[in-house]
């Protein structure tokens, strides 16, 4: 699968996961000028950090079709949550994709990480995107617009 190329006039590109949220994207994979980056934010619980900074790693189409599988797979999972068809107990995946979301996990662990040398320290504005595939269940979509952040 190939990532989507969403070049719009208002810049804003494409995000494909958020796995990780604290009152706000925390980590994940988005595009940056039109291709998949893992995204980490800089803001840590208990410091005086701007929680819009961010750093950027080009993911090469491997991580890239993991990540995608993976998010899938949570998504399944949040929608019958949402539904009332599993519980709390079953987090983050449903009991069939459970070894699936487990060999998934360790690929990501091991492969969707940073990388200093290639590494881009970005702002982020993020905002909901329109996605007519929506379940309308748990998170919305979104989408992000990226700037250079201040040294």
């Amino acid at each position: 699968m190939e990532h989507l190329e969403k070049k719009r006039d208002d810049a804003f590109e494409f995000v494909y996961t958020v796995p990780d949220w604290y009152d706000g994207p925390r980590r994940g994979v988005a595009d940056y000028q039109g291709r998949p980056h893992l995204y980490e934010s800089e803001w840590r619980d208990g410091e005086d950090m701007k929680a819009d900074t961010f750093l950027l790693t080009p993911i090469d189409e491997e991580v890239f079709e993991v990540a995608l599988e993976d998010w899938k797979i949570w998504r399944r999972w949040e929608t019958a949550f949402h539904q009332g068809k599993t519980t709390q107990d079953t987090h983050p995946a449903l009991p069939e994709d459970q070894e699936r979301r487990r060999e998934l996990d360790a690929l990501l662990k091991e492969r969707l990480v940073s990388d200093s040398s290639r590494t881009l320290r970005m702002r982020a504005e993020f905002r909901v995107r329109h996605d007519p595939e929506w379940s309308s269940y748990g998170f919305r979509p979104l989408e992000v617009r990226w700037e250079p952040a201040a040294p």
